[in-house]
């Protein structure tokens, strides 16, 4: 019997949250069918093209979102007739808006939300933004501090660095639409220290046999960029790019940004651990959410409510640190 081209499940977020490796995880296994790309963005749409977003490369990258119905069906056509097919866009979970469409237009969706260290995840995201050369600001804290004018002045949402991490909030919105038996969280710390049970997990959620998928990759994680005189000469030159991006196919910009980012990022530059009275600062904004996470889940989230550090993706993979997060 034919299906109609949609998706069985959602991996709906955090971003850098460990959505990524997940993703790639499921994405090996041979009952699976995920999407290319990887995050259509489609359900943060309604019937209509993505806002005009101001931040240094939004409107290059909103140019491969995918908002035609008929073009986000299109990416299930392909799947093999028994497959669960699903697709990651690690937005969806702060979007209430997105939260809304999924409830309305998928009554039997399965949703897969990955949670980190709030404070964890918005320096990752930092991060990610500082070290392609898109993020001006060289110091976190500040950065953090600047959301709220940010969103004023219409950057997208991967600039919320700290709303993104407000999971409490966002499941307590979901749970309201969607029976809370169609949602798992999975912490990242499981996806880091225990891999192989994490995605068998997964799967017993998803209706998919167990120990398909020997463990979990690397996640995609960027080289760290010390602050001086590089980022101060080649920044400007990228977020210049990324605005003329919007002009041009994405792949024409990302086949001509990647040296000069290259130039940004060295191999040998080690991303500095967040100290505990930096991590004493930003608690506040999230330890409320917490609580209300703890609340929602049933689970015990109390070490993020600590000021110690936990690590990179790859310093935990390494053995350099544990627990947490």
């Amino acid at each position: 019997m034919t299906r109609d081209p949609r998706p069985d499940f959602l991996l709906v977020g955090a971003p850098k949250a460990g959505t990524s490796a997940l993703h790639l995880a499921l994405a090996a296994h041979p009952d699976v069918f995920v999407t290319t790309p990887k995050e259509p963005k489609f359900w943060l749409c309604e019937d209509a093209p993505p806002p005009h977003w101001r931040g240094p490369g939004d409107r290059h990258s909103q140019r491969e979102w995918i908002w035609h119905r008929e073009a986000y069906a299109d990416l299930f056509r392909l799947a093999p007739p028994h497959a669960a097919r699903g697709e990651s866009t690690p937005f969806y979970l702060w979007h209430r808006g997105a939260q809304r469409r999924i409830a309305e237009a998928l009554p039997d969706i399965r949703l897969i939300a990955v949670v980190r260290d709030p404070i964890d995840r918005a320096y990752s995201n930092w991060m990610h933004l500082w070290s392609d050369g898109l993020e001006p600001e060289a110091d976190f804290e500040t950065a953090f501090a600047r959301q709220d004018e940010r969103v004023a002045a219409g950057y997208a949402p991967f600039w919320r660095y700290r709303d993104l991490g407000l999971y409490g909030e966002q499941l307590a919105d979901l749970l309201k639409l969607v029976d809370p038996s169609r949602v798992l969280v999975v912490r990242y710390r499981d996806i880091v220290d225990r891999p192989v049970e994490t995605v068998d997990r997964a799967c017993r959620f998803l209706g998919l046999r167990e120990g398909a998928v020997p463990g979990i990759a690397r996640e995609n994680s960027r080289p760290y960029v010390a602050p001086g005189l590089r980022p101060r000469l080649v920044g400007p030159m990228v977020r210049a790019g990324a605005w003329a991006g919007q002009f041009a196919p994405p792949e024409v910009w990302r086949r001509l940004s990647t040296p000069v980012v290259a130039r940004l990022q060295t191999t040998d530059a080690h991303r500095p651990s967040l100290s505990a009275e930096q991590r004493a600062r930003l608690l506040p904004a999230f330890e409320a959410d917490i609580r209300l996470l703890m609340e929602l889940t049933g689970d015990d989230y109390s070490d993020w409510l600590s000021t110690r550090d936990r690590g990179s993706f790859a310093q935990r993979q390494a053995g350099g640190l544990s627990g947490g997060a």
